[in-house]
């Protein structure tokens, strides 16, 4: 023994990300690693980049520098290995298909472009359904969910993929309590199995509750690490550009 502790493998890791829209700045140079097996939340104010930040490491937005990797590849080689959950905004949910046909989809990347999905994955999605607790309602019309309902569709057409990383961009927007439950299960039972995820988040309340690490982004990175020693008060004020008198709202922080 040498004394030194293995180094912890790196799901994921961007390299000086930059992204401007029509001139303006959104990110700064961003690095950020994110250690396998963790609840990463990226926590910022509106307008810091946080959503950005997930699309320009995934190819869904062009950065002006930097590079991204996972499992030390770039996406191209690593994206069967790698799950998103978009906002449910960006969505038009007047399309007609259901519930287990959205689910269904997830398959696709699986099974290459001559084959279309069979009885087994159908039941695979019907699984991933029971997982958010949304099997009941394969049938269903997705424009007739809730907000929550359309949540979970979206994190069970994740699941389905089985990879071992996901990105999930503000899976707790605008839900009830009982979907916000179910998907904190989920995110507990993923991080329990040695799966990693990052999810864009904007409770500062939960973020304790939720992740076991925390990346505070206001177009650079402030800080990023274990909840314990960097979701801290002088941290957040700095990346919420707030004084130490504006301070009741981060009554939570240590």
């Amino acid at each position: 023994m040498n004394g030194t502790e293995p180094r912890q493998q790196i799901a994921c890791r961007a390299r000086n990300l930059s992204v401007a829209y029509g001139g303006d700045p959104v990110l700064r140079a961003v690095d950020l690693e994110v250690p396998a097996g963790v609840v990463m939340g990226i926590v910022g104010p509106n307008g810091a980049g946080k959503s950005t930040l997930i699309k320009a490491m995934l190819g869904l937005v062009t950065p002006l520098t930097g590079h991204s990797e996972f499992f030390g590849l770039p996406f191209a080689k690593a994206r069967k290995r790698v799950g998103y959950m978009p906002q449910s905004t960006t969505v038009d949910w007047d399309f007609p298909t259901t519930v287990l046909d959205v689910v269904t989809m997830g398959t696709y990347a699986s099974l290459g472009w001559l084959r279309r999905p069979g009885a087994g994955q159908r039941d695979q999605a019907v699984q991933a359904l029971e997982q958010v607790g949304m099997a009941q309602l394969a049938a269903r019309q997705i424009g007739e969910l809730s907000g929550g309902q359309r949540q979970r569709v979206f994190l069970a057409r994740a699941l389905v993929q089985a990879p071992e990383l996901y990105f999930m961009d503000e899976p707790f927007q605008g839900i009830d309590a009982k979907s916000q439950q179910a998907i904190v299960q989920v995110l507990h039972r993923l991080r329990q199995t040695g799966r990693t995820v990052v999810i864009v988040h904007h409770d500062l309340a939960t973020v304790a509750d939720y992740c076991d690490q925390v990346t505070l982004l206001n177009r650079s990175v402030v800080a990023s690490g274990p909840v314990a020693r960097v979701f801290t008060r002088p941290n957040i004020r700095t990346a919420y550009e707030v004084a130490s008198s504006e301070m009741e709202f981060l009554e939570f922080a240590p």
